[in-house]
C-alpha cells in the first residue's frame, strides 16, 4: 500500500485552493456590486425593464405573470433582494479568505456549495447542450474535485496522526 505524503498545512502548498479562492472572491465582489446597485438604483429600473419585456412580448399588462411580478417589485422587495445578494457575496468572500489560507472549513464549505449547483448544471447541459454549459459543468466538477481531494487528504492526515505508533 502506497503511503501518502503527510498533509502540508502551509497555504503555499495548495495552489489549486488559491485559484478557487480567486474565483470565489470575484463572485463575491460581483455579488456585492450587484447588491449595491440594487440599493442605489431601487425598483424603478427593474420595473422599467419588466415593462419593456411586457411590451416587447405583447403580454397582458394587467394579468400576465410578468405584470404580477412587476407589481411585487417595490422598495422593500428590492431591499430584501439586495440583502440576500449581499449575504451571498459575503459568504463567497469569506470562503475565498479561508481557501487562500488553506482552512479546512473553507474546503468543506466550497465543496458543499459547489456540489449543490451540479444537478442544476447537468440539467441545463442536458436540456440546452452547448459549449458554455459544458464548460460550466467542467469547471464546477474541477472545483468540487480539488476541494473534495483536499478534504480527504486532511482526513487521512488526521486519521494517520491519531494512529498509535509502535
Amino acid at each position: 500500500m502506497q503511503q501518502d505524503a503527510p498533509y502540508d498545512p502551509s497555504p503555499r502548498a495548495h495552489p489549486g485552493l488559491h485559484v478557487i479562492a480567486i474565483i470565489e472572491s470575484f463572485k463575491g465582489a460581483l455579488a456585492l456590486l450587484t447588491a449595491s446597485g440594487l440599493e442605489v438604483l431601487g425598483p424603478a429600473p427593474i420595473r422599467a425593464f419588466i415593462h419593456r419585456l411586457i411590451e416587447l412580448f405583447q403580454l397582458d399588462a394587467q394579468h400576465s405573470a410578468l405584470s404580477v411580478f412587476m407589481r411585487k417589485v417595490n422598495p422593500e422587495s428590492v431591499h430584501w433582494a439586495a440583502a440576500v445578494v449581499a449575504a451571498y457575496g459575503l459568504l463567497h468572500l469569506l470562503e475565498s479568505w479561508g481557501l487562500w489560507r488553506a482552512k479546512a472549513w473553507a474546503s468543506w464549505l466550497g465543496c458543499i456549495t459547489a456540489a449543490i449547483y451540479l444537478p442544476f448544471e447537468f440539467y441545463a447541459l442536458i436540456t440546452r447542450p452547448g459549449w458554455i454549459a459544458l464548460v460550466v459543468v467542467a469547471i464546477n466538477l474541477a472545483i468540487v474535485w480539488v476541494l473534495a481531494r483536499d478534504v480527504l487528504k486532511r482526513h487521512r492526515a488526521e486519521k494517520f496522526a491519531t494512529l498509535p505508533s509502535h
